[in-house]
């Protein structure tokens, strides 16, 4: 058994202090858990990935057509990133992160999942801001750098614990029908926006996207706490582009 706690990276960020841990819990199984916090909060941890992985099946379950372009907005620990990669109808993936060292612990592989998102050629990390990237003029700007104007057949968004439990105050006005909107541009007619969340339904911003989109749907997925000893759960909201 190798050591039960290692802090493996900690920097400064734009939003804070991030660290990058990694774990070990006898109790529940010989296995490594990754951890990330900012600051005194816990963003993520590689304990509970069922929802992240779900985020990408689900949504590119609703995609038509083959040759997919998607964008993945919050690198995070991979999960959500390498699930879209296991389908073989996706062709380029653009991951999309803020957090500058987040992208270094992948590009190091000093996160598991590190290894399969640098061997996959499909593969793109864009340093940014998705919120800001997701609102910018189609004429200058975009997800893609180099293809201003470009869209997509997917985005799939996992950075916030929900629309209204905000990792930074800068991104409120996302979940808003005109910033939506404006999102909706870099789709594809027919084209589909995914989102994770940490909490239940939200009625008010399924109305938000019943404003710009069709085909809306919130999906739960639950999974099983041992912390907790009950299942618990996440869940993943699903909109199609009119086209």
């Amino acid at each position: 058994m190798g050591l039960l706690f290692e802090q493996i990276d900690s920097q400064p960020s734009v939003i804070g202090e991030i660290t990058l841990r990694r774990r070990r819990i006898p109790a529940i199984g010989d296995r490594d858990i990754f951890e990330v916090k900012l600051g005194e909060e816990f963003l993520m941890s590689s304990m509970f990935v069922d929802a992240e992985v779900a985020l990408s099946d689900i949504g590119l379950g609703e995609t038509e057509g083959d040759n997919l372009s998607v964008v993945v907005g919050g690198l995070g620990l991979g999960y959500t990133a390498v699930a879209a990669l296991k389908h073989a109808r996706v062709a380029e993936l653009l991951v999309v992160e803020y957090l500058e060292p987040v992208i270094g612990w992948h590009q190091q592989e000093l996160v598991p999942l590190g290894k399969d998102l640098n061997a996959d050629t499909r593969n793109r990390y864009i340093h940014g801001s998705f919120f800001d990237l997701a609102i910018a003029g189609p004429e200058t700007g975009g997800f893609d750098p180099d293809t201003p104007a470009k869209q997509f057949d997917a985005i799939l968004l996992d950075i916030d614990h929900s629309p209204r439990a905000l990792l930074h105050n800068s991104s409120a006005s996302f979940y808003t029908a005109g910033n939506l909107s404006l999102m909706a541009r870099q789709l594809k007619p027919r084209g589909v926006f995914a989102m994770w969340s940490n909490e239940g339904e939200d009625e008010e911003f399924m109305a938000i996207l019943r404003e710009v989109f069709v085909d809306v749907a919130c999906h739960v997925v639950s999974f099983y706490n041992p912390f907790q000893n009950r299942e618990s759960f996440n869940t993943v909201y699903v909109a199609r582009k009119p086209g």
